[in-house]
């Protein structure tokens, strides 16, 4: 019983990692990635689409990125849909491909994007630390219900303690990689 829900909340925990990891990568650097297009949505054909069930995407060059769409009819809406986003981009179209050329970040823009990274690993962190909370009023409920003895349960939230820190440092590790990558210059 106590063993599931350790389980349970260590899944959990992973998908906030995983959450936080694709945070990061939307968040642009200095380099071009196709990441970056990842909560773009494309109003295609009345439907919003995500972009990349429209589009492949390639990197030729450091800061260039083509997107060619499947469908040359949803060109203007691609289009629009990244000149709309916060990206801070003027996507090109030579009617076969989308160019993107990202501007060179100046440091105010990166120390912007530094703090926005810290805001989400901060996010990332309160969700693991809910999960902690979830578990441990479960661990209590089932002290409460006498279905466990409370060594037992004291040992579950030494454990979840444990797990919770391992998944916090890990959150950790993320926003100093992201930093590391744009402040370099």
């Amino acid at each position: 019983m106590i063993q599931e829900i350790i389980q349970d909340a260590e899944q959990k925990m992973k998908g906030a990692i995983e959450h936080a990891r694709d945070e990061f990568g939307a968040i642009r650097t200095g380099r071009a990635h196709p990441a970056m297009f990842n909560k773009l949505t494309v109003d295609y054909y009345g439907a919003p689409t995500p972009l990349q069930q429209l589009a492949t995407f390639q990197v030729p060059e450091a800061r260039t990125v083509l997107i060619s769409p499947f469908d040359r009819g949803s060109m203007a809406g691609i289009e629009k849909a990244i000149r709309d986003s916060d990206l801070g981009v003027n996507p090109s179209n030579d009617g076969n491909v989308i160019r993107i050329v990202m501007p060179q970040l100046t440091q105010e823009r990166r120390r912007d994007y530094v703090k926005m990274s810290k805001q989400k690993a901060e996010e990332a962190k309160v969700s693991v630390r809910n999960i902690r909370r979830h578990a441990n009023d479960s661990v209590h409920k089932l002290l409460k219900d006498k279905e466990i003895g409370e060594d037992d349960a004291r040992q579950a939230e030494k454990q979840l303690d444990g797990t919770t820190k391992k998944y916090v440092d890990q959150v950790d590790e993320l926003l100093k990689a992201k930093e590391a990558e744009l402040l370099e210059v």
